[in-house]
């Protein structure tokens, strides 16, 4: 069983831990919670980390930073290089962590084990009947939840009306910010485009097309 620590600044990961338990409950998770409010600028990080740190990390297989303070995920990044720790965060631009764009845009990457395989850039396996999605089965998908959401969203949908419905449904659904991020992008049409991308070849290998 793969074991995750996860910390987060003022709740702000909660929905994702929430789908990874729900969807994953064969994943060990541990929240580590950081409340704020913090100043632009935190001159000793080490006082806003609980004090049994390093044997939380010791633990851990991977470790999820939701702290999005550059000083605090500054210090989590030093205590896992000094700890062999792999982290994901996304939505940044950071050298020490694994950084997709999107939390729905995230690799198999082998050092992030399980997580990686369930959660990340979204795949499907759907059926057709009519030219209408008869069912759709996520077997990758956003650790949001958006996926699933949206997938049982355009069952019975003409296949010409579900690709885009899948986009805008996995946007509704989607926690990112609707603002563009440091890859000057907006995170909620990433989400989307990739979703709806999924779909296209999902349905192209249902009919060989392409």
């Amino acid at each position: 069983m793969q074991k995750i620590l996860v910390f987060q600044r003022d709740g702000m990961g909660a929905e994702k831990v929430r789908a990874v338990r729900e969807l994953r409950p064969d994943l060990e998770l541990r929240v580590v919670d950081v409340d704020g409010p913090f100043p632009p600028i935190v001159d000793d990080p080490r006082d806003h980390f609980p004090p049994d740190l390093e044997e939380q990390l010791a633990w851990a297989d991977l470790v999820l930073d939701h702290l999005y303070h550059p000083d605090l995920t500054g210090f989590l990044l030093d205590r896992c290089d000094a700890a062999g720790k792999p982290v994901v965060a996304s939505g940044r631009k950071l050298p020490r962590a694994h950084t997709p764009t999107t939390c729905c845009t995230l690799g198999r990457i082998a050092e992030l084990g399980e997580y990686a395989e369930s959660f990340g850039a979204p795949e499907f396996c759907v059926e057709v009947r009519d030219d209408r999605i008869a069912a759709v089965e996520v077997l990758r998908g956003a650790p949001c939840g958006a996926t699933w959401k949206a997938a049982r969203k355009v069952v019975g949908l003409p296949v010409e009306e579900a690709v885009p419905r899948l986009g805008l449904e996995t946007q509704f659904h989607c926690y990112a910010k609707a603002n563009p991020n440091v890859f000057l992008t907006n995170p909620l049409h990433v989400a989307g485009e990739v979703h709806a991308a999924a779909l296209r070849k999902a349905l192209k290998a249902k009919t060989g097309d392409g």
